[in-house]
């Protein structure tokens, strides 16, 4: 029982944006990086700043915490990394989060990318909430999605949004992960 609410927590950790990779013992209690993993999902996703053009995910293995991902704000890295190594049963912490480049160029195509995406009428519910599950990482021109959509339809419809928002270099890379792919909408 136990391991399916663990199941169902990693799953729920997936459709807030991070990406979770937690040894599991198998056995009727939950793991201690389980424990870690859990508890750093819930910082991440309080952690103020943390936006949709922001990316972060993380693996726990025996204490030990890396932090992944993409933030838009060199503060944020640092922030995250603070917020890693408070959490209780941390043993260490290897911060390889990428700080995007600074760039008035990225910052607009964001906002575009954001705007085409959230004002569809088949996806303006996945920008409700606090956290929004599309994430828009733009790297020197490059955009990606990141996050979970319902549908294998909502997915290739981000992904066209994004890249008839104009302004990219080429393909948008569309990482977006379907909760639901046997659904039809």
């Amino acid at each position: 029982m136990r391991t399916r609410i663990l199941n169902k927590f990693v799953l729920a950790a997936a459709v807030f944006g991070l990406g979770i990779a937690a040894a599991s013992t198998g056995g009727p209690m939950a793991s201690p990086d389980a424990v870690i993993a859990k508890k750093l999902a819930h910082e991440i996703r309080m952690y103020p700043r943390y936006s949709i053009f922001d990316n972060i995910s993380f693996v726990v293995n025996e204490g030990r915490v890396e932090l992944l991902g993409e933030v838009n704000q060199p503060y944020k890295k640092a922030d995250l990394g603070r917020i890693a190594q408070r959490v209780p049963g941390v043993v260490s912490t290897a911060n390889d989060i990428k700080v995007l480049p600074l760039s008035s160029m990225d910052n607009r195509l964001r906002m575009q990318v954001a705007r085409a995406i959230y004002r569809d009428p088949s996806l303006y519910r996945y920008g409700m909430g606090a956290l929004p599950s599309i994430h828009i990482i733009v790297d020197n021109g490059h955009v990606t999605l990141e996050g979970v959509v319902n549908t294998e339809a909502d997915k290739n419809i981000a992904g066209l949004r994004a890249g008839g928002a104009g302004l990219s270099f080429g393909q948008v890379t569309n990482n977006l992960r379907v909760e639901n792919p046997s659904h039809k909408s």
